[in-house]
């Protein structure tokens, strides 16, 4: 196919620590020979799946051909450069996306940017994940859900196909653990002691993991949650005045609440509604 076509939707993401897998972006492109992108770095994971013609991946010094019904990951944080056949170009569908459970799926699946080829045998569920996904994108209700549904069902076959064993991650399950209890209570009075003392873990211990774990101290990471959730009612319920948005993200102190909304935001709860009517 020598016409050059492309379709993409990109996400906006407010918070990617909240959610435990997060769609960021979709789309799909019929490239042109030669037809290349990168050097680039990415903040999430890209998934490729090639539907016609071939082409080369470049991550750091190794690079890999691949071909009709073969995928490919991108990796956060990874240098990548990737590029069409100049004789037979390929058509890819994509979809990005990130989240808490989101590193230990493709653990899971085997990949990494030493084994970013996916090999699959089941090429037209993959395609029609992938594709599904994309058409949710022009529905007007219920469109992320859609979206994220498949991408469960995308990863599922990827993970059933694997070969890799099943080992527990302690770290990681302590972390998806302290999340939850925070999505869970953070309507109430809360401490960082408090969810240390939840899943069973040290104070100074647990703040470590967190941090180490997620790039961000639990105490930051509970701030913007609460402040992140209070945008979400001041956008979805006119009838809330700033008090009963600060309650119900624990916030019992009104002015408490104002001047870390502000410190997170650059700007006050006030001028917030103001920006969002």
């Amino acid at each position: 196919m020598n016409d050059f076509l492309m379709e993409e939707l990109i996400l906006q993401i407010t918070n990617k620590y909240d959610s435990n897998l997060i769609v960021y972006q979709c789309g799909w492109e019929n490239c042109r020979p030669k037809h290349s992108y990168g050097p680039a770095i990415r903040d999430h994971y890209l998934i490729h799946f090639v539907t016609e013609g071939c082409g080369t991946l470049s991550i750091d010094n190794l690079t890999f051909e691949i071909k009709e019904n073969q995928g490919f990951l991108i990796c956060p944080g990874d240098i990548t450069y990737y590029e069409a056949d100049k004789n037979t170009p390929w058509n890819y569908i994509w979809v990005g996306f990130n989240g808490i459970k989101a590193p230990e799926y493709i653990r899971q699946i085997g990949l990494s940017k030493h084994n970013p080829i996916i090999n699959t045998k089941s090429s037209g569920l993959i395609f029609e994940y992938l594709n599904e996904i994309f058409e949710s994108t022009k529905l007007e209700h219920a469109r992320e859900i859609r979206m994220l549904g498949y991408l469960y069902l995308l990863l599922s076959i990827l993970i059933g196909e694997s070969d890799v064993k099943e080992t527990t991650n302690y770290k990681h399950e302590y972390i998806l653990k302290a999340i939850e209890y925070i999505e869970m209570n953070y309507s109430r009075s809360m401490s960082v002691k408090n969810i240390a003392e939840h899943i069973g873990l040290n104070r100074s211990y647990f703040s470590s993991l967190f941090k180490t774990s997620l790039d961000i101290s639990p105490e930051s990471f509970l701030i913007q949650y609460r402040v992140n959730k209070a945008c979400e009612l001041l956008k979805q319920n006119n009838k809330l005045r700033i008090s009963d948005v600060s309650r119900s993200v624990g916030y019992p102190d009104q002015l408490a609440f104002s001047k870390t909304f502000k410190k997170v935001k650059g700007y006050p709860p006030s001028e917030y509604l103001i920006k969002n009517k």
